[in-house]
């Protein structure tokens, strides 16, 4: 058989149907903290990574393996690790990678919560990040001997640039380093399948468009699975652990999954529990019907507000305006993203529309089948200086908003509410 399409990776991938001890159709919640043992060989076979099984809970459970070969499939991965948070997988990545003394080359545009990473975590440890702008030049300017990973986001958060990820992938492979993507906003493998552009690694917060309903919390790291590893850059690979094995060693395929396995669950404990993964799978079954919705209806939405009064303008890479259209048309294959920004002519104005919407929630989130709005100046990035938040491209009037699943016709009704009622001495 040929491979199966996405639509049906993302029902079955990763499932053996029905599931064999019950008979159950959906993949199983196996809740349980550990796991019994054939007898004292098995036992010792399981540990030493000699025989398939579960050794304990914090690091192995079957609901949990099934999200992780499923994702796998659909990004067109080797391994997939899954953790509870999508900070947990930027926390654990960054540290399978790198080392103090160190170098990290990032998108200044990205997430506020992986700033917070680098300035909290890698940077008192003694490694150096360098905050560029996501072109293949400012990424070559940057560059050097000590680089160990170029980090770019698919769409940039909440500027929505498109970084051209198979030129990056060029620079950072010749400047001997492994170009990470987070692809949170690829939506899985929906919208954008980086490995198949060039990327090494991706991240993902599972809590967005995977999930898809705002109930979970959940993170991970895929392993492209072609990196070579086997560098002075990266002695983290070659150092043997107590059964006298290197990475490399222990999973030739995807040594870097192992690595984040190694970091992320059995050293930091950062386990994603069955229920969310549970929830994950449930997510991804209906994800191309829901990204397909959410992405026609924010270029729709994104084109009328950009005509409304009050509004100064509007940022999304599916108008030919964007700066970003012509990379994004190449890069997304799918659809453009469920996200749009737009932002107001006064302060005051975006902070009452916050304040007006009835049928959008007001809340931090994205990827929700709800549609959901907020201002990133004054939340998720306000933990950045203001000089950083503005070279992220976040503005004090923008207005982030993440399209979800209600009719586009009541959505317009209820922007227009909540531009057309603010008063105009406002």
């Amino acid at each position: 058989m040929t491979r199966p399409a996405f639509e049906t990776l993302s029902l079955h991938a990763g499932q053996e149907s029905p599931d064999p001890a019950s008979r159950a159709r959906a993949v199983p919640i196996v809740a349980t903290s550990s796991f019994v043992f054939d007898g004292a060989d098995h036992a010792e076979a399981v540990f030493d990574g000699t025989a398939d099984g579960n050794q304990y809970g914090r690091m192995h459970n079957p609901t949990v393996a099934a999200f992780e070969e499923r994702l796998t499939a659909l990004e067109g991965g080797v391994r997939t690790v899954a953790l509870s948070s999508g900070q947990a997988a930027t926390t654990s990545l960054l540290f399978a990678l790198t080392r103090p003394g160190a170098q990290v080359v990032m998108s200044k545009e990205v997430f506020g919560g992986t700033f917070s990473v680098v300035r909290k975590l890698l940077e008192p440890w003694g490694c150096r990040v360098d905050a560029v702008e996501p072109t293949p030049e400012a990424v070559a300017a940057a560059v050097g001997p000590d680089t160990v990973g170029v980090w770019v986001e698919t769409i940039a958060n909440p500027s929505l640039s498109v970084p051209d990820i198979p030129a990056l992938a060029e620079v950072a492979h010749a400047a001997g380093a492994p170009l990470v993507v987070d692809n949170t906003w690829g939506c899985g493998g929906y919208l954008c399948r980086p490995f198949e552009l060039g990327a090494d690694l991706v991240a993902h917060s599972a809590t967005k468009w995977i999930g898809g309903h705002g109930t979970l919390i959940g993170g991970a790291v895929v392993d492209g699975g072609r990196f070579d590893w086997q560098s002075d850059r990266f002695p983290a690979f070659l150092a043997r652990d107590a059964r006298g094995r290197t990475y490399l060693e222990q999973s030739p395929e995807a040594p870097f999954a192992a690595r984040v396995h190694d970091l992320g669950l059995f050293t930091m404990g950062m386990t994603l529990s069955p229920f969310s993964a549970f929830l994950a799978l449930q997510g991804l079954e209906t994800l191309p019907l829901r990204v397909q919705r959410s992405c026609a209806a924010a270029r729709d939405l994104a084109s009328w507000v950009a005509r409304q009064p009050g509004v100064s303008r509007v940022l999304y890479p599916g108008l030919s305006g964007h700066p970003g259209h012509e990379v994004a048309a190449r890069v997304l294959k799918r659809g453009f993203g469920a996200v749009f920004c737009f932002e107001t002519e006064r302060v005051e104005l975006a902070r009452a529309f916050l304040d007006r919407v009835e049928v959008a929630s007001h809340l931090a989130n994205i990827g929700d089948a709800k549609t959901v709005v907020i201002n990133p100046w004054t939340t998720t990035h306000s933990s950045l200086s203001e000089a950083a938040r503005i070279e992220a491209g976040v503005t004090p009037a923008l207005i982030r908003v993440s399209v979800g699943l209600e009719a586009v016709a009541d959505l317009k009704a209820d922007f227009a509410r909540a531009l057309a009622g603010v008063p105009a001495e406002l």
